[in-house]
């Protein structure tokens, strides 16, 4: 059966990066993040994580005023003006479509992991102070199904809408989900993508599993001590028109090993890239680049450096980006696809850089990190990237862009 090639066309995007694509491009150009760093705004009996180190994260600082509209006031929290302010970079791409196809003809799936849940810790603080719930607060902001149905009704939209919560690989499956409504005609277009956002169930949560660094992430080296946790959205405009990024293969499994840790041998993680390699018909050698999920958590790291040796015996330049936003949970997946949007979609891009120590652990495979100036190698004229990402409970996806 030959299915129909689908396209990615306008981003939106904002993180510890920037605000904006032009803002994050030029950020990732100096790996420069301004919104990593240590919380400066909590209060002191949560200024430390629970072994006592000072909590390094990555934060948006958009001022995100605008709100929902007045019929989606029940909605309004922190996540959803993320979230709002990516589909506002991408909202002309949108109205062209839904004027093209019909609001019925274009669908949303998005990937959340935390959604609104500090609008709840907060109400919870509130009610804890006060004997009651604050005025304002709604059950829907923390509800982790209302991202997308959000999304569509603020956009005008009424096709298929619905959200995908599976932990780290939460929006990289939406890609997935949302290229078959493309792919069966169940759809024209769709707004694809991820958010998520700061709150204390994470930030402790993490913590509790010793999984925290008290400083910027240091992926793959032997100095490694664990995620920063960050915030950000990153939504695109996938459809069946002719675009010069396309998605060329998905790849996804559960190996379901343990609730917290990889397979230590990467077996479900590497069926996800085979099955990615093969959907997109081109072996591993056409791969250009290939951005890591790389938390800098001990077994992670160890898990994908061993993986990568298997699956690109030849070398393949290879980055981990959470340094520069921080892991963003439900919105990596979109988020690091993104990253490798712009490097086949902006002429003259520089692959992201791989910002670590340099102080390579000598248990593991050496890989080739993109460590100074490099561009996107091309294959026979054909540019391609990889985007990997593996979360709690052995959920492992992997996607692949051409150009």
């Amino acid at each position: 059966m030959n299915l129909p090639r689908v396209y990615l066309h306008a981003l939106g995007m904002l993180n510890a990066l920037g605000n904006d694509v032009p803002t994050i491009v030029n950020a990732l150009a100096t790996s420069s993040a301004p919104g990593m760093g240590t919380l400066p705004d909590r209060d002191a009996r949560d200024a430390h994580d629970a072994r006592g180190a000072a909590v390094f994260a990555g934060r948006v600082f958009a001022p995100l005023d605008v709100a929902p509209p007045a019929a989606l006031a029940a909605f309004d929290c922190r996540n959803n003006r993320l979230l709002l302010a990516a589909l506002a970079q991408i909202a002309p791409a949108v109205d062209d479509a839904r004027e093209r196809f019909g609001a019925h003809r274009i669908g949303v799936v998005l990937g959340t992991s935390t959604s609104g849940i500090a609008a709840a810790e907060a109400a919870l603080a509130h009610r804890a102070r006060t004997g009651a719930m604050p005025d304002g607060f709604d059950y829907r902001q923390m509800e982790i199904g209302t991202a997308a149905p959000f999304a569509a009704a603020a956009l005008g939209l009424t096709g298929p809408a619905y959200t995908i919560s599976t932990a780290c690989t939460s929006s990289a499956k939406a890609f997935a989900s949302a290229r078959r409504l493309l792919q069966l005609h169940l759809c024209d277009a769709v707004v694809v993508g991820g958010v998520d956002s700061l709150c204390e169930l994470t930030l402790a949560g993490f913590a509790s599993l010793e999984s925290t660094s008290p400083a910027r992430a240091n992926p793959m080296s032997r100095n490694r001590a664990g995620i920063n946790v960050g915030e950000g959205a990153a939504v695109f405009l996938m459809s069946r028109e002719e675009a010069p990024v396309f998605v060329a293969g998905t790849g996804e499994s559960s190996d379901a090993y343990h609730i917290s840790s990889p397979d230590p041998q990467g077996v479900g993680a590497e069926r996800a890239l085979r099955a990615a390699l093969a959907d997109a018909q081109i072996d591993a050698r056409s791969i250009g680049y290939v951005n890591l999920h790389a938390t800098a958590t001990r077994k992670n790291d160890e898990m994908e450096a061993h993986l990568m040796a298997r699956v690109f015996p030849g070398g393949v330049a290879a980055s981990g980006t959470k340094p520069l936003t921080a892991h963003l949970l439900g919105a990596a997946g979109a988020t690091e696809l993104g990253f490798a949007w712009l490097t086949l979609a902006c002429e003259g891009m520089a692959l992201p850089r791989h910002l670590w120590d340099g102080e390579a652990d000598s248990a593991l495979p050496p890989l080739d990190l993109v460590e100074t100036e490099r561009p996107l190698r091309a294959v026979a004229g054909r540019r391609y990237a990889m985007s990997n990402s593996f979360a709690f409970g052995g959920s492992n996806a992997s996607l692949i862009l051409g150009a």
